[in-house]
């Protein structure tokens, strides 16, 4: 991906703001401001999609719910890509919660389908290789 400079006139108070996010981060000012941008494009485009951190990094997640959009797609593709059998999989979510996630992942397949592909990769012989105290232990009987 190539980048292009552009001028950008900020208010004191959003450059400072933007400051004070790349500083807590230890990121550059651009890194910030242009994942912010991003973000925000992201957001505009799959209302009820918000992003947070997390232990892998900024994360997509359906606004109110506390899961990933990777979490509601595969669930979905589980159920057969059927919207109702998906409600029954969550039924603590509205109708809206869930298109989100689906808007989202229209939006924005690649970035689904990469984080779908990690999270495939976790067996539970690869937890137990890389990270033996996470994994569970045999019941002793």
């Amino acid at each position: 991906m190539t980048t292009k400079a552009r001028g950008l006139r900020l208010s004191p108070d959003l450059e400072e703001a933007i400051a004070r996010e790349a500083e807590a981060s230890g990121k550059s000012w651009s890194a910030v401001t242009q994942e912010l941008l991003s973000e925000a494009v992201k957001m505009r485009r799959a209302p009820g999609v918000v992003f947070v951190d997390g232990p892998s990094g900024r994360r997509a997640v359906v606004a109110g719910s506390g899961l990933d959009v990777w979490e509601i797609v595969a669930a979905w593709k589980e159920c057969g890509k059927n919207l109702e059998k998906l409600g029954r999989e969550f039924p603590w979510l509205v109708e809206p919660q869930l298109r989100a996630a689906l808007a989202y992942y229209q939006l924005y397949p690649q970035e689904v389908e990469a984080r779908l592909a990690r999270e495939g990769a976790w067996t539970p012989e690869r937890l137990r290789r890389e990270h033996p105290a996470l994994a569970a232990k045999p019941s002793r009987r």
